[in-house]
């Protein structure tokens, strides 16, 4: 084996598993992107991919490499960008163990994630999502769970895994009610409940059953509900309302979209951006601030305030159309 081989296996046994004590997902994203980069090396070079050195890996190949997943694979600057950080983060490893190899790994590491636009986040308005909730049937078991998931998911706000992974035992709807998870970064929070989803979630638990660890929402054979599973599920809802509420086929709804009309209708509320954060596990206030940018009623009252000198605060009115109609004769 080269020098790659021994070193990739200790990226992940050592650096992730031990060291970073990296989660799952974390770990199922860099297997996915080297995979990927593995596969284009020994294409190009001919070489099975244990025989890779890390030589062979240099920017240029690493550059061609981003090249064909944007261009080949159709994948977006995000997906690139992620690609590109596995890869950052394994050279970063292999430098501390392969000095001979420093200058490829410097230039390789010297390679900058590509920027791209940023577009305005795409979330429900509440009559979205009533209808959203409305179309999941409540007289099938499917159907109940459905509508306690997505009625937890508007409200927390809790990211798709999240959502998923919750126990019986991660909620509490007592006095302060509310559901605990493990989120991104091994960050343990908790997010309140409202009354209406508190209600809800007491029906389905005493129809639901189960012992503590068992998963809130489970699929007919009892094991946890896959992120895939949640998707579709979504999708098919989704495709229901649309009947009752045209506006969603112009959204494409997900479970981050879910994500996001909960963090709007904080903001709606007038909960200070620091306390969404909070809300939503964000690692940085700043990440916050898409919430702010997306919505047009908060510029709306921002420009209110705001007046050209000597003239009275508020939006421009227009004139009623007959005295419009006498001012310019």
């Amino acid at each position: 084996m080269s020098a790659l081989a021994p070193t990739l296996q200790a990226f992940f046994t050592e650096r992730l598993a031990v060291q970073r004590q990296a989660s799952e997902h974390t770990v199922a994203a860099y297997r996915d992107s080297l995979k990927l980069l593995l596969g284009f090396a020994a294409t190009s070079t001919g070489k099975t991919p244990s025989r890779l050195q890390i030589a062979d890996l240099d920017a240029p190949m690493i550059g061609a490499f981003l090249n064909h997943l944007e261009t080949d694979r159709g994948n977006s600057v995000r997906t690139r960008n992620a690609r590109l950080a596995a890869i950052h983060s394994l050279f970063r490893y292999a430098a501390l163990h392969h000095p001979e190899d420093a200058a490829t790994i410097a230039r390789v590491l010297a390679i900058p994630p590509k920027r791209f636009d940023k577009t305005l986040i795409t979330y429900l308005d509440e009559p979205e999502i009533t209808a959203l909730l409305a179309a999941c049937d409540p007289t099938t078991w499917t159907g109940r769970r459905d509508h306690a998931m997505l009625a937890v998911a508007c409200q927390t706000g809790l990211r798709a895994t999240e959502l998923t992974g919750l126990t019986i035992a991660d909620v509490h709807l007592g006095v302060g009610a509310h559901v605990s998870c493990l989120g991104k970064g091994r960050k343990q929070r908790i997010t309140p409940l409202t009354s209406g989803v508190v209600d809800i979630l007491k029906a389905w638990l005493a129809e639901r059953q189960g012992q503590p660890a068992d998963p809130l929402f489970p699929t007919r054979r009892g094991t946890a509900l896959t992120r895939d599973g949640l998707e579709r599920r979504l999708a098919a809802h989704t495709a229901t309302a649309v009947r009752t509420c045209p506006t969603l086929t112009e959204k494409n709804v997900s479970p981050h979209v879910l994500r996001h009309s909960a963090a709007m209708r904080l903001l709606a509320a007038g909960v200070d951006t620091t306390v969404i954060a909070l809300w939503l596990g964000h690692e940085k206030v700043a990440t916050t601030a898409v919430y702010i940018h997306a919505d047009l009623v908060l510029k709306e009252r921002a420009l209110a305030r705001t007046a050209p000198i000597g003239m009275a605060p508020g939006r421009y009115q227009p004139s009623d159309t007959i005295i419009a109609f006498l001012e310019g004769l």
